[in-house]
């Protein structure tokens, strides 16, 4: 059995031109270019209506291991969804285009994947430096909501977007959703917190081990989150997923062997 590490890099995106502008793409492209563990990056275009995909695509030629695919507007939890199915590496790691966690924690999730874990998420800390204060309370909210309905103790951060795990392991947990099979459009931006949140619930169903790492983050001011509208949605995702939950849907085998 080999020890070598593989990993396709997904980067969802929607209406990112601004970030791209400020070289985003070239900071991806320039540290997975040099660090051979990086197998591929797939950037998963979820309909832009800026000139995202123009800007990408100028990008492929410069950084062959970067691919591009074009979504229809379904959100940003199909647009992971697609990469993790189009992954063609041992382990899938997601990171938000922004940046808000840089690349080079990596090495931070990848200490644990080497411990066994099957799954290993970025958690930002506590106070969420430079962070809105509504959105500190809308953390804080979430985790009490999330606690009382589909369980998830232990985990303190699972919005982070910076995550690794098992590409056997994401392909069965994506099989298993209930919620995020359900959307097919969406209208403007879509980051709803639920997809996380069933993930990784499904994850802890399936018996992956789960490992929360902490790891540098920076707020950055993003126009595509709104937070009533985000607030909103992700409270009807929770309770998408209680009700899926009581129903049996998610009635599954461990795929963990002990």
């Amino acid at each position: 059995m080999t020890n070598k590490i593989e990993i396709t890099l997904v980067i969802p995106c929607y209406n990112e031109a601004a970030n791209i502008q400020k070289g985003v793409l070239d900071k991806i492209g320039n540290f997975t270019n040099k660090d051979p563990r990086f197998r591929e990056v797939i950037i998963v275009d979820d309909g832009s209506t800026d000139s995202s995909r123009d800007l990408i695509v100028a990008y492929l030629k410069e950084y062959p291991q970067m691919q591009l695919i074009k979504n229809n507007h379904t959100g940003k939890a199909i647009a992971v969804i697609t990469g993790i199915r189009k992954a063609t590496s041992s382990y899938v790691m997601f990171s938000d285009i922004d940046l808000a966690t840089p690349l080079e924690e990596t090495d931070k999730l990848l200490e644990e994947i080497k411990n066994g874990y099957d799954v290993v998420i970025g958690s930002r800390n506590t106070h969420r430096e430079g962070a809105p204060i509504l959105r500190k309370i809308q953390s804080v909210g979430f985790i009490v909501i999330r606690d009382i309905l589909i369980g998830l103790k232990g985990i303190r951060d699972t919005q982070c977007g910076f995550k690794i795990f098992k590409q056997e392991a994401g392909i069965k947990i994506i099989d298993n959703l209930q919620v995020f099979t359900k959307k097919t459009h969406v209208n403007g931006s879509s980051v709803s917190a639920g997809f996380d949140l069933e993930f990784l619930f499904l994850a802890k169903k399936l018996g992956y081990k789960i490992k929360e790492v902490p790891v540098t983050w920076r707020h950055v001011e993003n126009k595509s989150v709104a937070f009533i509208k985000d607030s909103i949605e992700t409270v009807k995702d929770i309770l998408r997923i209680k009700y899926y939950d009581l129903r049996g849907k998610y009635d599954i085998k461990s795929e963990r062997k002990s």
